[in-house]
């Protein structure tokens, strides 16, 4: 790598590929701490506002369906610009939505521009390594993927009071610019003599050899689990702390940015274990537990301190699930990378969007910590069926 594009340029590729992994969260997350506020300024329910959140999580699903394929046959740059032009559009025409319903629309379409910087992202890694360095560099885009959920309302806490949520989203439509200069040296990394060459019609039915590999679709499945346990943290935190336990905006952020720790060293953790599978499975029991234990602590009425105590465990285990889980599904799937790495995306974005508003329901901490349990059971269960499956991997 370093011969042929030089060190200057991996070091850039880096930072690039940094960027656009923590791209979609802040697009989902920045504007958190201002959905109490916003439920009452559009004069509406928690629910429907929550919905806005929802609608860019599954805008984030389906853009990666769409560009990581269509990279596979025109290549990774002129994709990543679209992405990013559409991005910027429809978070000019968010921040001049006059009710909800619009604005729950243009952040679909906000989240299916920023889509394109994450399945990108993903799909360049894999392009350009293999092996341990692939395991690296992954583990790297997992933890910013996992990190910037949680630091992202950091910001719009100490902005929400000040410019509203529509400063937050001119923020996002300067970051998104930015990124879309920044991304100009961008050299193509996937080669004209790699690219499919079928139709555009057998390129989206090219996803069927992915998912008869069972290994593969129980590592995406993993992912998506976590992705949920994730997302139902993020959704539910701002009104667990802010209603709950009283926090102000501030100090939500605040505490955001102290559990993206736990993501970011579980994902490096990862890489220290002999076997990266085993990261999925004590990253997958730890969460259950946490679950578990954060249901007990809300009955026994522990309080503040046992929540924030079993979440920043929990999202340790989470972090460690985000690495492994990524880089053995997209080693599975190293001989078509698009569809791999858009499969991989958009399975946890869509399960991100399915649990976003069912921790609404009823009593927010008991919901919550149901479809925490539930969907970290599951990747338990998965986890243990692959190291079975596979037990020299594990």
């Amino acid at each position: 790598m370093e011969q042929q594009f030089g060190k200057k340029y991996l070091v850039y590729l880096y930072l690039l590929l940094g960027a656009l992994a923590a791209f979609p969260p802040l697009v989902t997350d920045m504007y958190l701490p201002a959905l109490p506020v916003m439920t009452a300024e559009f004069h509406t329910t928690p629910s429907a506002v929550q919905m806005s959140l929802a609608a860019c999580i599954l805008g984030l699903a389906a853009g990666q369906l769409i560009f990581g394929p269509l990279s596979d046959k025109w290549g990774r740059r002129p994709l990543l610009k679209s992405a990013l032009l559409l991005f910027i559009l429809a978070t000019l025409a968010s921040i001049f939505s006059p009710t909800i319903e619009i604005l729950n629309v243009c952040r679909f379409f906000q989240g299916l521009g920023g889509a394109g910087g994450v399945v990108l992202s993903r799909a360049v890694a894999t392009d350009c390594y293999s092996g341990r360095e692939l395991a690296k560099t992954l583990a790297v885009i997992g933890a910013i993927n996992g990190i910037a959920p949680v630091t992202a309302p950091v910001v719009g806490g100490l902005f929400s009071d000040a410019i509203g949520w529509k400063g937050i989203f001119c923020i996002l439509l300067a970051i998104g610019a930015v990124l879309y200069i920044v991304s100009v040296p961008f050299r193509e990394s996937h080669a004209a003599g790699k690219r499919y060459k079928g139709s555009l019609r057998s390129l989206f039915t090219q996803a069927g050899s992915l998912l008869v590999n069972r290994a593969y679709v129980r590592y995406v499945l993993i992912f998506g689990m976590a992705n949920a346990v994730l997302f139902g943290y993020i959704s539910s935190a701002s009104f667990i702390l802010q209603n709950d336990f009283g926090l102000s905006e501030l100090m939500f952020g605040v505490l955001f940015g102290i559990n993206s720790l736990g993501i970011g060293s579980g994902s490096m953790l990862s890489l220290k274990l002999r076997h990266i599978a085993n990261a999925s499975r004590i990253g997958c029991a730890g969460m259950f537990v946490c679950s578990v234990l954060q249901m007990c602590s809300y009955f026994l009425g522990i309080g503040f301190w046992g929540y924030e105590v079993l979440v920043f465990v929990m999202l340790f285990c989470v972090g460690m699930v985000f690495t492994s889980s990524t880089t053995l599904a997209m080693t599975e799937g190293k001989t078509m990378i698009g569809w791999a790495s858009a499969i991989v995306g958009a399975t946890g974005f869509l399960f991100g969007g399915i649990v976003t508003p069912l921790v609404g329901l009823g009593t927010i901490q008991i919901s919550t910590y149901c479809v925490m349990g539930a969907c970290s059971f599951v990747s338990l269960l998965l986890s243990y069926k692959a190291c079975r499956a596979q037990p020299a991997a594990a």
